[in-house]
């Protein structure tokens, strides 16, 4: 395990894991106790020769679970690397990640102090109450090609990108500040099918009259929601277009496009998270990969935001 300098030089450094040590220190805090609870219950939870808490104890402590699972996320270290340096083995370090990563992903998306949006609806009544405009993106990861033979292996193929990924679905705010994750989709999925598949449709029809931005790949969700979701606008010359038109779409086009750029802005920001650009390990723990990278992105956000008001 690492001693007591080394860790506090990963947590004060925040080029290391991509936080500061304020929310590293509310990590801690909040996700230790929990973790504790949900290992007690499953030592409990199957029979046993020995008492619970017999035999060895861990060598890792939860801050230095933490910690490794932060910096997996932020660099794409490879847990034989994490493992030699909190000497450990390198399945600790693996068991570590498995347990942390579930924790982050269920924390949800932090849009003021002490305020979390864990579900779409959230999401939706959040911004209806508020009177914001919303912004939904698709984003692919890509992940490791399934071996031969096995079934439905091209359901991972992107057909925009020409590999094999899977899709999330981004909701941030009018400033790009990250809002919301949905469990990843094998890369085949249309970002309007997998809308329609979160329940976005029913949510806006049903909802708060919430205006949402999206680009051309949602074209057919604004008849569907009662004009809630803005698409760039149909091209209605396919050939032979006037000077005028072209003109006048080019600039509808444009201005629709610099509003709703900041979805881009916000899914740069999780792409800074190097698990996020490529995934080497499982494709079942994509969902709570991204789940958890947005809600420590969104977490150190807000902090960074109350800290320059102050100032």
């Amino acid at each position: 395990m690492v001693g007591n300098a080394s860790r506090a030089a990963i947590i004060s450094d925040r080029r290391i894991t991509g936080l500061s040590a304020d929310v590293i220190a509310e990590l801690v805090a909040e996700l230790g106790p929990l973790w504790h609870e949900r290992h007690q219950a499953r030592l409990a939870s199957r029979p046993r020769k020995r008492a619970v808490g017999a035999g060895a104890k861990h060598r890792l402590v939860f801050v230095d679970r933490l910690l490794a699972t932060l910096v997996h996320l932020r660099h794409a270290v490879t847990h034989d690397v994490l493992a030699c340096w909190f000497g450990v083995d390198r399945s600790t370090i693996t068991r570590a990640a498995a347990e942390v990563r579930p924790l982050l992903a269920e924390r949800g998306c932090t849009v003021s102090p002490g305020v979390r949006l864990r579900t779409l609806a959230e999401v939706i009544d959040h911004l209806g109450t508020d009177g914001k405009t919303g912004i939904i993106d698709g984003t692919e990861i890509r992940v490791r090609r399934p071996a031969a033979g096995r079934k439905d292996r091209d359901r991972f193929i992107s057909g925009k990108n020409k590999q094999n990924a899977v899709k999330s679905m981004v909701v941030t705010d009018g400033n790009g500040r990250v809002l919301f994750c949905s469990p990843t989709r094998p890369g085949s999925c249309a970002d309007i099918t997998h809308a329609r598949q979160l329940g976005l449709v029913k949510l806006l029809a049903d909802g708060p009259a919430v205006e949402i931005l999206a680009d051309a790949g949602y074209q057919g969700l604004s008849a569907q929601t009662g004009g809630r979701v803005i698409t760039p606008p149909h091209r209605k010359f396919k050939k032979n277009a006037p000077d005028w038109y072209e003109e006048m779409h080019e600039r509808q086009r444009k201005a629709h496009s610099s509003r709703r750029i900041r979805v881009e802005h916000g899914i740069a920001h999780l792409k800074n998270w190097r698990a996020l650009t490529r995934h080497l390990g499982r494709r079942e723990h994509m969902s709570d990969t991204v789940q958890a990278v947005a809600s420590l992105l969104s977490h150190q956000q807000i902090v960074d935001l109350v800290s320059a008001r102050q100032t």
